[in-house]
């Protein structure tokens, strides 16, 4: 663009009044200036000033739909709602059960619990039982060949044969004394040597018993082999049977259990003593399975404080018909009181984390907010609150971190 030239005087007749000269020099300052005002009237027209962050941010509308409002509130429309499959339930309080929430481990019934070892030393032949099979009661687990047990049944086998011998002879003895053939001396003889070797073949049977429980005089086979069997039906949750070892009475070669009714062991404080009596109902969770609950019953209180810790051992009986909980899982025993209270208790599922603390999301008018809260013990698949919510107030019960993950979405968008 050309700009119009206006002549500026810098020399002036040195007889013209002062007042000349200033006007002159005036009149070329207002056209400059008029012709840089036109410059950037030009400049305008070919390229508009840029936005700042702020002035962008302003210009969005409040209510957009997927983004976080100045307050900090998450706004969504209908549809993004039904998408991220949102329940909102108003918070109300609830009577709940009174209970003593404790923390255990699962352990295997005591009373039905057995560690299989033979009664003599021998060596395995064949291991039949592997870890982890259930086994029937009176069941072989394994067969084993015992020299003392060969040996013992040859003492028996010999035992009755003499008892036989001498039963033939105390017979005949006694037909003869009836008769009066044999003098009164021989029938006393043939008398004692019968009840001599009645009581030797007692006593080979005894001892073949002792080292052969399950002995049974119509069984097949060599006489040194004898069958280890489980003593009822149960779990092999132990296995130390190598074929080809030599096994000792005094070293378990399995161990049987019947898991289809579990112990969980918990410490009870002496402060919560009076608030529970055996043959309580109780709950039990794992987190295995976190939104199921496990009933039971307490069935044991010891009668000792334990020094240390003080506290004192109970137990809750627990029955596993499917065998889903195991032996030395963490477990959490929820034991009732027999009293009740009204608490405010919200869904596991609707508290999350969110800058290290626990958050729920409440539905504030048309947007929602993300809301910290103190939380108090768990109640089956439910939490007790604290504060943080009052009554009321419309809580999101499920699709919360859907909410937390557009919320997060939101923020870094923002912050680029």
């Amino acid at each position: 663009m050309n700009l119009p030239h206006t002549p500026v005087f810098t020399r002036l007749d040195p007889g013209a009044p002062a007042m000349k000269s200033r006007i002159v020099v005036s009149l070329g300052f207002i056209a400059l200036a008029a012709a840089l005002t036109t410059l950037a009237g030009c400049n305008k027209s070919e390229a508009p000033p840029a936005k700042t962050e702020t002035g962008s941010k302003e210009a969005a509308p409040e209510g957009k739909e997927g983004r976080v409002k100045e307050d900090g509130h998450l706004r969504l429309s209908a549809q993004e709602r039904k998408t991220a499959g949102l329940r909102v339930e108003a918070l109300q309080e609830q009577t709940l059960a009174d209970q003593v929430t404790l923390t255990a481990t699962i352990k295997a019934n005591q009373d039905r619990i057995a560690h299989v070892a033979p009664r003599v030393p021998a060596r395995l032949v064949k291991v039949s039982a592997n870890l982890g099979d259930t086994v029937r009661g009176g069941q072989t687990m394994a067969q084993l060949d015992s020299l003392e047990l060969g040996e013992a049944h040859s003492v028996y086998q010999q035992a009755r044969s003499q008892l036989a011998l001498a039963t033939a002879d105390f017979e005949r003895a006694q037909k003869l004394k009836a008769d009066e053939i044999i003098p009164e001396k021989e029938f006393m003889r043939a008398r004692s040597e019968f009840e001599k070797a009645k009581a030797s073949q007692r006593a080979a049977f005894d001892r073949l018993r002792l080292l052969d429980g399950a002995h049974n005089e119509n069984e097949q086979g060599s006489p040194s082999e004898f069958p280890l069997r489980a003593p009822f039906t149960g779990t092999v949750i132990e296995k130390n049977a190598v074929l080809g070892e030599l096994a000792q009475p005094d070293k378990s070669l399995f161990t049987v259990a019947d898991l289809s009714n579990l112990w969980i062991e918990a410490n009870l404080f002496e402060k919560d003593l009076s608030r529970v009596r055996v043959g309580a109902p109780a709950i039990v969770t794992v987190s295995a399975y976190p939104k199921e609950e496990f009933r039971g019953k307490l069935t044991y209180i010891s009668n000792t404080v334990d020094k240390e810790s003080r506290a004192v051992l109970a137990r809750v009986e627990v029955p596993n018909p499917d065998g889903r909980l195991k032996p030395e899982m963490f477990a959490t025993a929820m034991i009732d009181t027999g009293s009740s209270a009204s608490a405010l208790a919200i869904p596991q599922e609707a508290v999350l984390m969110l800058n290290g603390q626990p958050t729920v999301f409440v539905l504030e008018g048309d947007a929602f907010e993300a809301r910290p809260v103190e939380l108090g013990a768990k109640v089956g698949n439910s939490v007790l609150l604290k504060s943080g919510i009052q009554p009321g107030e419309h809580l999101v019960t499920r699709g919360a971190y859907s909410l937390k993950a557009k919320m997060l979405k939101s923020q870094i968008g923002d912050s680029h």
